[in-house]
């Protein structure tokens, strides 16, 4: 039973591993050049501080899953691992609400402040900015689902387990 927690556990930490360092690098890699009238400009993830911190965001939680994923099972760090998840979880959700946020205003534009959308001028761009994000989102979810599991295993709320 030790060892069947133990790899649902590490499978989950795996997905999420894959989840944010996906979303990193799809992100980081998102550029493309347009013209538009006779102007010609590029959209770039560098150019969008929201963007940015979903770049480094991500990359902060990768950085951590991997480190996590060494820690031996009978570590009585676990107890510490359950707060970090609360916190590179929320770290994670809010890099995506951010860039969620940007990405919203470049689809569709916001006509009360005058910006135009650009994604029908850069579409590749657009892609891979809803790549990245919806891969960022399944590493939020996966971080909620593995807080839960966690919770339930190390901290043992229902205090089921017999001394």
């Amino acid at each position: 039973m030790v060892k069947t927690k133990r790899l649902c556990t590490l499978l989950c930490r795996l997905m999420a591993l894959g989840a944010t360092v996906s979303a990193a690098i799809v992100m980081a890699t998102s550029h493309e050049k347009a013209n538009f009238y006779s102007v010609s400009f590029e959209a770039k993830y560098s150019h969008t501080p929201a963007f940015k911190y979903f770049v480094i965001a991500n990359a902060i939680v990768s950085v951590y899953g991997v480190l996590v994923l060494f820690l031996p099972s009978e570590s009585l760090l676990w107890r510490l691992v359950v707060a970090l998840d609360v916190v590179f979880t929320l770290l994670l959700t809010s890099s995506v609400s951010a860039a969620l946020a940007i990405a919203q205003v470049g689809k569709h534009g916001n006509s009360y402040a005058g910006w135009l959308p650009i994604c029908g001028q850069v579409p590749n761009y657009c892609g891979h900015v809803k790549g990245a994000l919806v891969a960022g989102f399944i590493g939020v979810i996966l971080y909620a689902l593995l807080i839960l599991y966690s919770i339930h295993t190390v901290l043992d709320p229902l205090l089921l387990r017999k001394n």
